[in-house]
């Protein structure tokens, strides 16, 4: 039946414009439109071809308005993070996002929003750094927001027009896939490291806790990805799609139970009791040794309160404090008052092992006769912060805010140390300021036979920002990943304790105190999947986007004619061969 105007009726509640004419198959799943919307004739007024109603776009068409929806879109799961910790707002953030590169007409103008809405998600997530990096935060956040670039055409390719049931399977897999790579491409040291993976919002969820022990920070992103497209499909896509996207959901949720009740938990094996000092922010006119002086201080509060560690702060000891030997003597006596070693840190100009010069930055452990040789020199540096990627050219850097002036040198290998605390010999495994952010270090700390992670960090810089407890949240996702309690150790604040779940230990040291601490930390023996089977969700994501390009490669070479095969006859608007010349 002909409607008046050559419309043809929508079929299955979809708007003009979202079906094809032949059969009613969705653009992208075999026809020529590849999943983009028919040209609109300048004449018509806005009406798909064929006449009928104006079609109302529900997302801005404007270019600048496009792309001022994808940065605030972009920057929107930021809130899930400390200090907002607005964590179930990570299962929705990125549905605007997605809602968005969905409506793209074309795949330029989809990795267009992916790469602005990158650009928004780097700035939020690392706002803080503004008052160092000034300017060139925004020259960063347009570098790294590239790798959404290619997301975001991935997206648009599986989330536009009307996805049939096994795209919309598909999209639930590959577009959390497709992150999780931008992610593990950013976790490289030089590129930032992984400051801001989606999955650490998680941090203080029991259920995503779990599943870290399974499949590390790296497979709870992929969950609350997926989640946010299968929503996004729900509220978009046919009912036989939204059916398909509904069961994923449902999968998703059994998932995280099954890890819940049955992914295993190291044992019990008794506790240590662990001091943490936080002489708080001390700067200015001989600050060396003031931070010296209130680090002992503190410690003496906690003498005949049988402690098995004390550990302080990064940068406890500075450069003249180090230099002098009247410090290690000094630090020889607190550790015999208290009863126990002294895990401290040293940013000073030192002679490695190897007999490498500089300025290190080192976990030193302190016995009762001075230092015991236990020695872990920082490996992996923060950028601009320690030093200066690429310094011949970048070296302007530190004239436009505070990149450091002269670069530190990196340790060769992570080391776990021994107390010497009769039959026990409790080990622990020592980080250095962000390293805590990296899943790998802890991992291998815990294989080499850590009971006790520890994290001694600053973040002094940024004492009235966002940044303190993002990364004391981290301590809980290592925690949880390896089954092992952590001990997060600050300067300034905020210093805080996990158990092996990466349940809060105690109460946190906030950023405005000045104090001792001690916490009795749970230890366990036996190990998680995670730290067994290590990254698997990261190989599990490629090799879901490996076959997905292989599929589409396949029906690409299905759609080729033959060569030398006459193409498909076109057909004209009575259902005629097109003739040539006619």
């Amino acid at each position: 039946m002909r409607m008046r105007g050559g419309g043809v009726p929508a079929s299955d509640g979809q708007p003009p414009g979202e079906g094809s004419a032949s059969g009613g198959q969705p653009p992208g799943e075999g026809s020529a439109s590849d999943g983009q919307p028919p040209p609109r004739d300048p004449a018509s007024d806005g009406r798909p071809p064929g006449g009928g109603p104006p079609v109302r776009p529900s997302l801005p068409a404007s270019g600048w308005l496009r792309g001022v929806a994808a940065l605030l879109a972009g920057a929107l799961p930021a809130l899930a993070f400390p200090a907002p910790s607005l964590w179930w707002l990570a299962y929705v953030a990125l549905v605007p996002w997605l809602l968005l590169i969905r409506s793209a007409a074309t795949a330029r103008r989809a990795a267009l929003d992916g790469w602005i809405g990158g650009i928004g998600f780097v700035i939020a997530v690392h706002h803080w750094l503004v008052p160092s990096l000034h300017v060139f935060i925004v020259l960063l956040a347009a570098l790294l927001g590239l790798l959404w670039a290619p997301w975001g055409v991935l997206a648009g390719r599986l989330l536009g027009g009307a996805p049939s049931p096994l795209r919309a399977a598909a999209a639930v897999v590959a577009v959390p896939s497709g992150w999780l790579v931008i992610e593990l491409v950013r976790s490289w040291e030089g590129l930032g490291g992984p400051w801001g993976l989606l999955g650490a919002s998680q941090w203080e969820v029991g259920p995503a806790l779990r599943v870290a022990s399974v499949g590390g920070v790296w497979l709870v992103s992929l969950l609350v990805v997926a989640v946010n497209t299968a929503l996004v499909l729900v509220t978009t896509a046919r009912a036989s799609a939204r059916t398909t996207a509904g069961v994923l959901l449902v999968v998703c949720v059994l998932a995280v139970t099954g890890a819940w009740a049955w992914a295993p938990r190291p044992a019990a094996a008794g506790t240590a009791r662990i001091a943490v000092v936080q002489p708080g922010v001390i700067a200015g006119r001989d600050s060396v040794e003031r931070r010296l002086a209130r680090g002992e201080e503190l410690t003496r509060t906690v003498a005949g309160r049988d402690v098995d560690l004390v550990v302080w702060g990064e940068s406890s000891i500075g450069a003249g404090a180090w230099q002098d030997p009247e410090t290690a003597r000094r630090l020889a006596a607190l550790s015999r008052e208290t009863g126990a070693d002294l895990l401290v840190n040293v940013d000073a100009r030192q002679t490695d092992g190897s007999g490498r010069s500089g300025i290190f930055k080192s976990a030193v452990l302190v016995g009762p006769d001075g230092p015991t040789g236990d020695r872990y020199d920082k490996m992996r540096l923060v950028p601009f912060g320690e030093y200066v990627p690429a310094r011949s050219l970048l070296g302007w850097a530190t004239s436009v805010g505070k990149a450091a002036g002269e670069d530190r040198l990196r340790g060769d290998r992570q080391v776990v140390m021994a107390l010497p605390d009769g039959d026990r010999r409790l080990r622990i495994g020592p980080l250095v300021c962000f390293e805590s952010a990296f899943p790998d270090m802890s991992r291998r700390l815990t294989r080499d036979g850590a009971q006790i992670l520890v994290a001694q960090s600053a973040t002094s810089t940024f004492q009235q920002s966002w940044a303190p407890a993002q990364h004391a949240s981290l301590g809980a996702l290592r925690a949880a990943e390896n089954g092992r309690p952590m001990v997060h150790a600050t300067l300034t604040g905020i210093s805080a304790v996990y158990g092996p779940r990466g349940e809060r230990i105690g109460q946190p040291l906030g950023t405005d105190v000045s104090a001792a601490a001690v916490y009795d930390v749970p230890l366990t023996r036996g190990t998680t999947l995670y730290t067994r089977f290590g990254d698997w969700a990261v190989y599990g994501a490629l090799a879901a986007l490996a076959a997905l390009c292989a599929a589409e490669g396949v029906r690409a070479l299905r759609r080729k004619p033959a060569p030398g095969s006459p193409g498909r006859s076109a057909r004209t608007a009575h259902g005629s061969p097109e003739r040539p010349g006619h």
